[in-house]
């Protein structure tokens, strides 16, 4: 494929990612709302574009990594979107949007003779920047043997299916687990604090046993126990995964009772603490909902 790319995108997740495609020696045009995100890529090499839809004049290919569904369909439709661009044959969608939004996007693209990729990621800020994403490609095989090389630069690929939307589910499926780890943790580890535990040891014997979970292995140790806050996640964003995956469950007819406790919960976090907060903050949430404190003795 094309060694120029283009990216829109370029926050938390977008700006390691691009920045990784840079040093594996692609030549990028990028674009982002914030200018102080583009000169630091236009630092290491990139071109800056003033919009998505010079981003998609520029080059064949074009990544997005974007907020929400609504985001992703302006930038990819839009007066001044992707699909205005004149060299753009394909977009790969690095966001997370859900599998109905992934099906409509890219039958308007389709439209255009423009090839739309479903390739959600998972792992956070430090997997983007490290290269330890799993990366979730759905889109026709061929195109996926042609497109792996490149993705490899995010983490580890795996072809999901054909159909648009089916790694968008694979994607939801992940995120509803990972807030479904948190949530429950915060709650036992305010409960055994209560109780009198220490949770440092307790987060040590719960990854020796049958309890282990994301949360005990990742977020309690490197966010939480230390008080930092700071794993890279709002609650915003994880309640709207929970919240679209539940959505889209139910338009699927599967029902998902533990699912629609944990986005009620992630909903209550967003209210309490805001959006915006870091999503290991629902420690704080069972915190003071017991009356403790994690952390602390």
């Amino acid at each position: 494929m094309d060694k120029h790319l283009g990216f829109v995108g370029l926050g938390k997740m977008g700006g390691p990612m691009a920045s990784r495609l840079i040093d594996a020696g692609y030549q990028l045009t990028v674009c982002d709302v914030r200018q102080d995100l583009v000169d630091a890529l236009v630092a290491k090499g990139a071109k800056a574009a003033a919009s998505p839809q010079a981003v998609a004049d520029a080059a064949e290919t074009v990544l997005l990594s974007l907020p929400d569904p609504a985001v992703v369909r302006e930038v990819a439709l839009g007066k001044t979107g992707v699909i205005a661009g004149t060299r753009v044959r394909t977009v790969i969608d690095l966001s997370t949007t859900g599998a109905v939004a992934a099906r409509e996007i890219a039958a308007v693209l389709a439209a255009k003779n423009i090839a739309a990729v479903d390739s959600p990621v998972s792992g956070g800020v430090g997997g983007a920047t490290k290269g330890t994403l799993a990366v979730m490609v759905a889109c026709p095989q061929a195109q996926f043997a042609d497109l792996e090389p490149m993705l490899k630069t995010f983490g580890r690929v795996f072809f999901i299916g054909e159909a648009p939307g089916m790694g968008q589910t694979m994607k939801l499926a992940n995120n509803l687990l990972s807030a479904t780890a948190m949530a429950a943790t915060a709650e036992a580890v305010a409960f055994g604090m209560k109780a009198g535990l220490d949770p440092a040891t307790m987060i040590e014997v719960i990854n020796s046993g049958s309890g282990r979970n994301t949360a005990t292995t990742d977020k309690f140790p490197r966010a939480i126990l230390p008080r930092t806050f700071n794993f890279g996640f709002t609650n915003a964003m994880m309640y709207k995964d929970a919240r679209l995956c539940l959505e889209e469950a139910t338009a699927a007819g599967v029902p998902m009772p533990v699912g629609q406790v944990v986005r009620d919960q992630w909903l209550k976090v967003v209210e309490a603490l805001g959006g915006e907060t870091d999503f290991s903050t629902v420690a704080l949430f069972a915190e003071r909902a017991a009356g403790v404190e994690v952390g602390k003795a």
